[in-house]
């Protein structure tokens, strides 16, 4: 084998573990949440937003 391949399997087999590890991350906050789609901040709080204030229209 060349010198450069066992780093390029190296390199490649990080990335994947990373890409794992945050997968796997993502997908416990959203079962966590219940919803994977809506964060639960968004749905207690999703009124409309406030007016603006007099004199501040542009």
């Amino acid at each position: 084998m060349s010198d450069g391949i066992p780093l390029l399997f190296l390199a490649l087999g990080t990335l994947a573990g990373v890409w794992f590890l945050a997968a796997a991350a993502r997908k416990q906050v959203a079962n966590s949440k219940g919803d994977p789609e809506r964060s639960n901040l968004i749905k207690q709080h999703g009124g409309e937003p406030r007016p603006n204030m007099e004199g501040t229209e542009h």
